[in-house]
């Protein structure tokens, strides 16, 4: 973890020159033939190809190759689901099933603000859900139930037809029993054993087993992110969602330990997390490095935790909260956690960030599970553009004309002479054969 002072040098820190560093391809360096390696890209680029070429056969194939996995079948089957519920503890059951209501409920009501449609003097617009979603949930070694109600309830929640789950199988073909029980609280229709770019290239092209779906969400690693790019405009993408992030602000009257731990908790994620304090108070940024070596003793995960804060953790001391601020537009960051006095008095403020989290009573954790909104947010400085996953990335706009001859009248006479000033005199026809008295011009 390193220490920065002063605002200009923090400035020079967080700049972000490489945007979505995590999915750029880079070379791997030459093999041991002495040929050049095949770049993350390539591969990527020659397993999608597989699964366009041979289907099925190439999602067993690649799964056995990359995954060591050897599947029966790709599809999980309903006596599965059921026999999860049967390995889950009740307690989480009845968390899933909390988080799950207040997702649903926070997404129908964005809904609520987005689906009105309208025609008003001939024109508007009409809201209409997409068809067929796909939802990509991180596994393996781990289960990520979380996940599936983060990217499945306001697909749900904004009326999608099915929804069609792929996440990466455990050693034995299995799924982990929390993830296929939150399948079924989060109203999942079909779940596919699948991970890597192969699962991707499967719900962009669709093959005998799995079909092709319209929009692809959810977080992975680095084949999944590349793999996403690759296939945008074949279907569309949530975004490409790189190592968790968090900016943590805080002046003397934050808590050492809530901040700690707010620091760790991000980190341990990803060896590739970055968590970063920044702090107009040297007592505080001196406690925090502290309490940051005390609590990592304790940590399970403290391998990977410590590995994400030696090479990306930071803390900043900068003169005032102004600047902070404006370090935080600046970088843009996943998770913007203030802890400072009067916090709300800041959310106008800010511009750039995926969730802002208000006051030591909110922690970025809730977010993470059981708050409300997505946890899908965006990375790697994308938030300067773009916003988590929501209903909306489940909606489309249709917009429709549907003028009267009056209307058709008075805009006939513009529109001619719009077209006729670019040249296309096709243009300018269509409207001068329903109007014959501009064909006179």
């Amino acid at each position: 973890m390193i220490t920065i002072k002063g605002f200009t040098k923090a400035k020079k820190a967080l700049a972000r020159t490489v945007p979505l560093e995590y999915a750029t391809s880079s070379e791997t360096g030459k093999s041991g033939s002495g040929k050049k390696a095949l770049s993350t890209e390539d591969i990527v680029r020659q397993i999608i190809a597989g699964v366009q070429a041979k289907g099925d056969k190439a999602l067993f194939d690649y799964t056995r190759k990359l995954d060591k996995v050897k599947l029966a079948s790709l599809e999980v089957t309903p006596d599965e689901i059921s026999e999860a519920f049967e390995k889950v503890d009740k307690k989480l059951i009845s968390a899933l099933n909390l988080a799950a209501r207040r997702c649903t409920r926070f997404h129908k009501n964005c809904k609520q603000k987005l689906e009105t449609g309208f025609i008003n003097d001939g024109i508007g617009c009409q809201v209409r859900p997409l068809d067929r979603v796909g939802i990509y949930v991180p596994g393996g070694t781990a289960a990520y139930p979380s996940t599936v109600l983060m990217t499945a309830t306001p697909a749900r929640a904004a009326g999608v037809r099915e929804i069609i789950m792929v996440t990466p199988p455990q050693k034995d073909g299995s799924i982990p029993a929390p993830t296929l029980v939150a399948t079924r609280i989060a109203g999942v229709d079909r779940i596919f054993k699948l991970g890597g770019a192969q699962a991707i290239a499967a719900l962009a092209y669709g093959t005998k087993s799995v079909p092709r779906v319209d929009k692809i969400c959810g977080p992975g690693n680095i084949f999944v992110a590349i793999a996403k790019k690759l296939v945008f405009g074949v279907v569309d993408i949530d975004g490409i969602q790189g190592p968790s992030e968090i900016i943590i602000i805080a002046d003397s009257t934050a808590r050492a330990s809530f901040c700690a731990a707010d620091f760790i908790a991000q980190s341990e994620h990803d060896t590739m997390a970055s968590s970063i304090l920044i702090t107009d108070s040297p007592k505080l940024a001196g406690d925090v490095a502290d309490e940051i070596t005390k609590q990592l003793k304790k940590l399970k995960r403290r391998k990977i935790a410590s590995a994400a804060i030696d090479s990306r953790g930071m803390i900043v001391l900068v003169n005032n909260l102004d600047e902070a601020v404006e370090l935080a537009n600046l970088y843009a960051p996943e998770h913007l956690l203030l802890m400072v006095r009067n916090a709300g008095s800041y959310i106008k403020r800010i511009n750039n960030a995926g969730c802002v989290f208000i006051g030591e009573t909110s922690p970025v954790v809730l977010g993470d599970y059981i708050a409300g909104p997505s946890h899908v947010l965006p990375t790697g400085g994308t938030a300067r553009f773009s916003s988590p996953l929501g209903v909306s990335d489940f909606l489309k706009t249709i917009n429709i004309v549907a003028l009267k001859k009056d209307k058709l009248k008075a805009l006939g006479k513009a529109t001619i002479d719009i077209a006729e000033a670019e040249g296309l005199q096709g243009h300018a026809q269509a409207i001068k054969i329903r109007l014959p008295e501009t064909k006179r011009r």
